[in-house]
């Protein structure tokens, strides 16, 4: 089969940084699939057609029974191959060289590699101070290289830390170069697609087109649903079928009153009038609210916040005549996550995430065309679309919107209280030219109230928690490092200007971004 882009297969052992590999390479315009080991046999490889092939890392021992393998056949398709950490071991268990366990020589964290004498065009723009600093995750180590293979650098633990076949264009090294802390990382991988011989084919204008003419190819001349949240994905996917097939979609909004400040407003006008999408909006704030009084589980209340979501959208999507298919925005990373390499279930860490059974409930059919992008290509897309600057740089916002910045019961008299603060607090970011290096900021109100005195008069209000977290590469997260004179200009405006706080803390713990909402 022949297929539009170049393409790059990532036989994925386990690691928890896999999908850092795809990041780097789709900065470098190569389209690449992750696919877990389990799933990729002969067969796979032949349908895929992959023009080089990468092999993660993974936290198996090639020793354990079972242990993850690759297919036999992929050292047969006469492609460049990578593999590391885990990847580079299987590649010496499987084509004849010596794994043997730790016994002193595991390395965990920062390391540094050393070149040997001879040069490697993988390694073209490194060591050129002597060394270079790498991440290093192993407890085994290879101790005999395969036949055809040589040594190119070493480290402390790792006597093979970058070796090569030359000749079949199989390289391997111990360390994980997709991650931050090995800071030529990106350099490697750059190196390694131009000598497999890409051409950076994989750009967002191209994308836009194939997604156009499969969106046509799969409905024809059917009607198309999308729930539009107003989040940067559901809007990128409405504005991209749109462009395919115009009135057969119908959007809808589901308005729980939960938004932030205006921000219903907002998207009725971007989709409504700016784009003639037609549109739906569906203004449940009563309902959801009343659902929610009284509640103050976390658990209960995205459940709650889930189910009537399904009820809302499930009655409006009744209305429209000959729908058979439902638009949703999942990503990439929504896929993998959904298929662990293990082949077991993934674990949930949110119940929002997924609002499961629609499809089959209502019928229908799904169509997803940004199941293949990252949520930064997702951007870029948009742009190509032509979707206003600061709609897309948008920070991320969780579905079940102030809900989960409120801990406690939820009130109108909060969620008034709340808005407000959180546009204050926004509005302090962007006009000291900080929103962009912030990867999501927001207030939460506290479920206590303190004693404060403004003026002459004695106050009982709320207490505000404001936080912002910057990320490198979306799996880990640090506090934002405001200086003083910001949080103090920013507490002082928004007890000015919002009736009902008389008290701001700051956040500063860090946490992965899975876990960086309130509740």
């Amino acid at each position: 089969m022949t297929h539009a882009h170049q393409r790059l297969l990532i036989i994925d052992f386990g690691s928890q940084v896999t999908q850092l590999i795809a990041r780097r390479l789709r900065e470098l315009n190569v389209y690449c699939e992750i696919h877990p080991f389990n799933r990729v046999d002969d067969a796979f490889l032949e349908r895929f057609a992959p023009q080089a092939v990468i092999f993660s890392g993974g936290p198996a021992s090639v020793f354990a029974e079972g242990a993850p393998m690759p297919p036999a056949g992929v050292f047969d398709l006469g492609v460049p191959i990578l593999g590391i950490c885990y990847g580079q071991q299987v590649m010496m268990q499987c084509l004849g060289g010596t794994v043997e366990r730790g016994h002193g020589t595991a390395e965990f964290g920062r390391a540094y590699v050393t070149p040997r004498d001879d040069r490697l065009p993988l390694l073209d723009g490194w060591f050129a101070e002597g060394r270079e600093q790498v991440w290093m995750s192993h407890g085994d180590h290879v101790s005999k290289l395969a036949p055809g293979f040589a040594v190119y650098a070493t480290s402390q633990g790792a006597p093979f830390a970058i070796t090569a076949d030359i000749s079949r264009n199989f390289y391997a090294v111990q360390f994980h170069p997709e991650v931050h802390h090995t800071p030529k990382g990106a350099k490697l991988y750059e190196n390694f697609v131009r000598l497999a011989g890409f051409t950076g084919d994989w750009t967002m204008a191209s994308y836009k087109d194939d997604a156009i003419g499969k969106i046509r190819a799969q409905v024809g001349d059917k009607r198309v649903i999308c729930g539009l949240s107003g989040g940067v994905d559901s809007s990128v996917a409405a504005v991209l079928i749109h462009e395919a097939i115009g009135d057969q979609l119908t959007c809808v909004f589901v308005d729980h009153g939960l938004l932030r400040l205006n921000e219903a407003d907002e998207v009725v006008t971007m989709f409504r009038d700016h784009y003639n999408i037609p549109l739906i909006h569906a203004d449940e704030a009563d309902l959801f609210l009343g659902a929610l009084e009284g509640g103050s589980d976390p658990e209960v209340k995205r459940k709650t916040i889930g189910k009537l979501f399904i009820d809302v959208f499930q009655r409006e999507a009744g209305k429209i005549e000959g729908a058979e298919f439902l638009a949703q925005g999942t990503l990439y990373p929504d896929v993998i996550e959904s298929v662990s390499f293990s082949g077991g279930p993934s674990v949930t860490i949110k119940s929002h995430h997924n609002v499961g059974g629609l499809p089959e409930k209502m019928g229908l059919k799904l169509v997803e065309p940004l199941r293949e992008l990252f949520k930064d290509e997702v951007r870029a897309l948009g742009r190509e679309l032509g979707l206003p600057e600061r709609f897309i740089g948008r920070h991320p916002f969780p579905g079940p919107g102030l809900a989960i910045r409120c801990p406690g019961e939820i009130t109108r008299e909060k969620l008034d209280i709340l808005r407000r603060a959180d546009a204050v607090y926004i509005d302090q970011i962007r006009r000291h030219g900080l929103y962009d290096e912030i990867w999501q900021a927001f207030a939460a109100i506290l479920p206590v109230r303190t004693v404060g005195v403004m003026g002459d008069g004695r106050t009982y209000d709320y207490a505000l928690a404001l936080r912002a977290v910057t990320s490198v590469d979306g799996m880990t997260a640090d506090y934002y490092p405001f200086s003083h004179d910001f949080l103090g200009e920013t507490a002082t405006r928004i007890i000015n200007e919002v009736q009902g706080i008389n008290r701001v803390f700051y956040d500063v713990t860090s946490k992965p971004p899975g876990t960086i909402e309130m509740e």
